[in-house]
């Protein structure tokens, strides 16, 4: 089997160390690996499949070997290396805003658009994590029964904000639970025991970033511009796992034995619904999972064709990492990532 040299570009940060694990636990064709930080910030050792790796500063003559570039360290990196490891003949897989509305990049969910790779230039971008368990779960019911509109509302935990603010949340939790006072640092307001219907900075319109962010990559990965879309993202004090309440209209009436049905046969999908004993998706169980859970699937009594459904996810694993791997994974399975030892091997 070809194996490849591996980059991880923002090692140290928690989406980072969970790209770890992800190789690791899928087996991926790993020749060598190199695990990088964006800045000089870290002198850290970490372990791939129980070698131990010094951390080092990504420099543009870090990747003239490398095959594959998974960027998790923020939009300034990707917009600074990217191009440059793009052009060595490299493909790189980003994870941050950088280029997921860029017309020349594919903006690819494995599950939902594999053929978007077919196209990519060197540069292929990972959507939003909350963006990626929504379609996970919308695409099948959309090919069967077009969508028209959906209305989301998500319930997102802190580890997306990154290491620190898991660690306000815990600090802040303790606070409380003693009566002193708090100071948040991470956030605008206290997370712990509170909701925050605030994630990134708010527009002109008076939506959030991470709300335009979730409707413009929607309607990108689903290919349509058709369909309205309303998004409220709020931040919980939950350590790991997005939820999305979503209500969906579609073309024509659907019940919800075809919504199961529909679900039931798709990729990276699983139905836990049954309310008559309180089953259905929660974060902390689908932390850990590659999965996108699915359940209190119902009719919406407002809508003839409307339909409401509760969407769970592992922000950090198919919300990031997981998605980002598997990418690689179905572009090397598509022939658009080959190693650059055996083409040159091959060219002696």
């Amino acid at each position: 089997m070809e194996a490849f040299n591996v980059a991880i570009v923002g090692a140290t940060g928690i989406v980072g160390q969970e790209f770890i694990k992800v190789l690791e636990q899928r087996s991926f064709p790993v020749a060598s690996i190199q695990l990088l930080t964006a800045d000089h910030s870290s002198s850290a050792k970490l372990f791939f499949n129980h070698q131990r790796i010094e951390v080092s500063e990504a420099r543009p003559e870090s990747f003239r070997d490398v095959d594959i570039a998974f960027f998790s360290a923020g939009a300034g990196a990707s917009w600074r290396l990217s191009p440059l490891i793009a052009e060595t003949g490299a493909v790189v897989i980003d994870g941050s805003p950088a280029f997921r509305m860029d017309p020349a990049v594919p903006l690819v969910v494995p599950e939902v658009n594999p053929e978007d790779i077919d196209w990519h230039k060197g540069i292929i971008a990972s959507p939003n994590c909350a963006t990626i368990q929504t379609v996970v779960a919308l695409h099948p019911l959309h090919k069967v029964n077009p969508i028209r509109r959906i209305v989301v509302s998500t319930y997102q935990s802190v580890s997306s904000s990154g290491a620190a603010a898991v660690q306000e949340l815990t600090n802040q939790s303790r606070l409380v639970l003693e009566g002193r006072r708090i100071c948040p640092h991470v956030y605008s307001h206290q997370i712990a025991f509170n909701v925050l219907p605030e994630i990134d900075v708010f527009l002109d319109n008076g939506y959030t970033k991470e709300e335009q962010r979730l409707v413009e990559e929607t309607r990108r990965i689903l290919h349509t511009e058709d369909i309205a879309i309303s998004a409220t993202c709020v931040r919980v004090p939950v350590y790991f796992g997005h939820s999305a309440a979503v209500n969906v209209e579609f073309s024509s009436p659907i019940t919800v034995e075809e919504v199961r049905k529909a679900l039931a046969q798709a990729p990276g999908v699983r139905v836990l619904d049954d309310p008559s004993v309180s089953f259905y998706p929660q974060p902390w169980a689908a932390t850990g999972s590659e999965h996108v859970f699915v359940g209190r699937i119902r009719k919406d009594m407002s809508h003839p064709n409307g339909l409401v459904m509760w969407i769970v996810a592992d922000n950090l694993r198919k919300g990031a990492a997981l998605n980002a791997v598997q990418i690689a994974e179905t572009a090397i399975e598509r022939g658009y990532i080959s190693s650059k030892s055996s083409v040159a091997s091959l060219n002696d």
